[in-house]
């Protein structure tokens, strides 16, 4: 009886692959990075065969193709910069007056937020909907800056919206484990795009964004230790190399050709738009702090894209990070996913933790 059983769910699992592995096939030409979610991506067989690395040429070759177009948009010092760095920093990017409007304006806001804990550190995010950009006149202004929307694009390497939020980073604010956040990953194996827009200073001991210069070029040693990497992706200790954003150590640089990380201290009122494809993470603080932002994402099919975007349309676009939060509340009311991003009603992203 036993061995009936034992047949009966090897038969039930056979079945049940047999229906999923055409949509796993799918995931292959989207942006799907899961080495333990997806059984295709994270065949050791398979990326013994290249399939990882090929995957990931083929998204680099594709945003160069992109981004040629998007270029000339862009003011050539920046263009070069992003080229040399897979960064590009920005400082007094708005005359102060206005930004002193616009960081008072964020200072009396007190709206719903979502807070998430990794380690010691919370994120605390803010949705730009509609009804915050009314009561936050010179965020909106902001958002519509030409410097921010096509450096944005040209980074991303899609003609795109991306999403956008007031962030919060709260530095060692709860006991725990280091931050996640503090170690050197990609974000994903194709280039995608982050930025941050500082409305308070940022020091070198106080969590700043931190880059491998040059990392978002896929050298031939990179190239090397990410096949390395595919191959023990999906039995891996670390889950969050597992899911796909590779962690990479400060002593493996050097094999790949790149220099260094440089941790970007900067003051407010300064922009920094990267490459999260290149290697990164949030640099170490000295002790609790807080780091107050607009913050941007955006990730699309990084191998083609669509006619049409739809988050074009405003009453969409401008609603899309409620949207998504009120989708995960969704899932895990039904049990299939849990929630880390908890509600905060009427706050500011200037209080400090609970």
């Amino acid at each position: 009886m036993r061995l009936k059983a034992l047949d009966w769910r090897g038969c039930v699992r056979r079945i049940r692959n047999g229906i999923a592995y055409p949509f796993w096939a799918l995931q292959l030409l989207t942006g799907a990075k899961s080495f333990l979610d997806n059984p295709l991506i994270g065949s050791p067989a398979l990326n013994e065969r290249g399939l990882h690395v090929a995957r990931q040429a083929l998204a680099h070759r594709a945003a160069s193709y992109r981004r040629r177009s998007l270029e000339r948009f862009v003011p050539p010092e920046l263009v070069a910069a992003f080229e040399r760095d897979g960064f590009v920093l920005v400082r007094d990017v708005l005359p102060p007056d206005e930004f002193a409007r616009l960081v008072e304006e964020v200072r009396r806001y007190r709206g719903p937020a979502r807070e998430t804990t990794q380690g010691d550190t919370i994120t605390r995010r803010l949705a730009l909907d509609p009804a915050a950009l009314t009561a936050m006149p010179s965020v909106r202004r902001f958002l519509d800056l030409s410097l921010w929307r096509r450096l944005l694009r040209l980074v991303g390497s899609q003609d795109a919206e991306p999403i956008c939020y007031l962030q919060t980073i709260l530095l060692q604010a709860v006991p725990g484990d280091p931050d996640p956040q503090t170690a050197l990953h990609a974000d994903t194996f194709h280039p995608t795009v982050k930025a941050w827009f500082a409305l308070t200073d940022v020091a070198e001991d106080g969590g700043p964004f931190t880059y491998v210069p040059g990392s978002h070029r896929i050298t031939p040693g990179r190239e090397a230790w990410e096949k390395r990497m595919s191959l023990v992706a999906s039995r891996g200790a670390d889950r969050l190399t597992g899911r796909g954003s590779f962690r990479v150590r400060e002593e493996d640089l050097a094999d790949m050709g790149y220099p260094p990380p440089r941790a970007l201290a900067v003051p407010a009122n300064s922009l920094i738009v990267a490459d999260t494809g290149g290697f990164h993470a949030r640099g170490p603080s000295a002790g609790p702090g807080m780091r107050v932002e607009i913050w941007a994402y955006g990730r699309r099919n990084p191998f083609f894209t669509l006619p049409f975007d739809l988050w074009r349309i405003q009453a969409l676009g401008l609603r899309r990070a409620t949207l998504a939060w009120a989708a995960g509340d969704w899932l895990e009311r039904r049990g299939l996913k849990p929630q880390v991003w908890r509600q905060r009603p009427g706050v500011s992203a200037f209080d400090p933790a609970e």
